[in-house]
C-alpha cells in the first residue's frame, strides 16, 4: 500500500465511525421505544386476564374521576 492508499483508507474509517456516531443515538431511542412498547402491552395483557378472571368486563369497569 502506498501513501495515497492509507490516506483513502483512513478516510474511509473516519467517514464510517462518523456516520456510526450519528446513528447510534436514533438506533438506541427506537430500541428504547420497542422495549416500552412491549412492556405496555404486557401490562395490558395482564390487566385483561386479571379483570377476565374476576368476572368483570373490560368495556365496563373503568372507572372515571368525578
Amino acid at each position: 500500500m502506498n501513501g495515497n492508499q492509507i490516506e483513502g483508507l483512513i478516510g474511509m474509517v473516519l467517514v464510517l465511525g462518523i456516520l456510526v456516531l450519528m446513528a447510534l443515538p436514533s438506533v438506541l431511542g427506537v430500541l428504547r421505544d420497542r422495549r416500552m412498547d412491549r412492556q405496555i402491552r404486557r401490562a395490558r395483557r395482564t390487566e385483561e386476564a386479571r379483570r377476565e378472571h374476576a368476572g368483570h368486563s373490560t368495556a365496563g369497569s373503568r372507572f372515571t374521576a368525578a
